[in-house]
């Protein structure tokens, strides 16, 4: 059960960005803080690069199928979680658009961004909870070692939701935790 392991790690790194978000838009909303066009993009590239096109994908492809194999229990919670893989996936699409709005309009399209990534950080953080407090514990229970054999090989493939498989997210996450203040960064 590595996977479950990794599937923890790449949590916890996205929970780590989702969190320094809304840190961010909340001390934008105080009027403590500008918003940082710059941060913000690298923010959604992690949110978009790393859950969308890593992580996601791994779950979808080989922990749903066999746990709908093998666990029939599971099936509508993988559905709802499937469909939150999507809607997740168009709502960083959204994201995108409405940041580079905000960076050619200015200040007043700052409210739409800002609408659009505190639904998304709740949706996320929501979804996370859900596999966290549901789909594993299924999972633990219902998948035997041979199936736990195929998943971890898949989950293996990135060790280290902070860098990626090839390191090739090492650079944006550390600029993200380079750039947010503290207490969620080192800026």
């Amino acid at each position: 059960m590595k996977a479950i392991d990794i599937i923890h790690s790449e949590h916890r790194a996205l929970a780590a960005v989702l969190q320094a978000l809304r840190f961010l838009l909340d001390e934008i909303g105080a009027g403590r803080l500008q918003p940082d066009p710059d941060l913000l993009g690298h923010m959604i590239e992690y949110i978009t690069q790393v859950p969308d096109k890593l992580h996601h994908p791994k779950e979808d492809e080989v922990l749903f199928r066999i746990l709908r194999e093998h666990v029939p229990e599971a099936c509508s919670l993988i559905d709802k979680l499937q469909a939150d893989h999507v809607e997740g996936a168009r709502h960083t699409g959204q994201l995108e658009t409405a940041l580079a709005r905000y960076r050619s309009e200015g200040g007043p399209a700052f409210a739409a961004f800002e609408t659009l990534a505190r639904g998304y950080v709740d949706a996320m953080t929501r979804h996370i909870r859900l596999e966290e407090a549901e789909l594993l514990p299924l999972a633990r229970k219902g998948l035997s070692a041979t199936d736990w054999a195929e998943i971890d090989a898949a989950f293996e493939a990135n060790r280290d939701p902070w860098s990626g498989p090839t390191g090739e997210y090492r650079t944006l996450y550390s600029r993200i935790v380079n750039l947010v203040p503290a207490p969620y960064g080192l800026g």
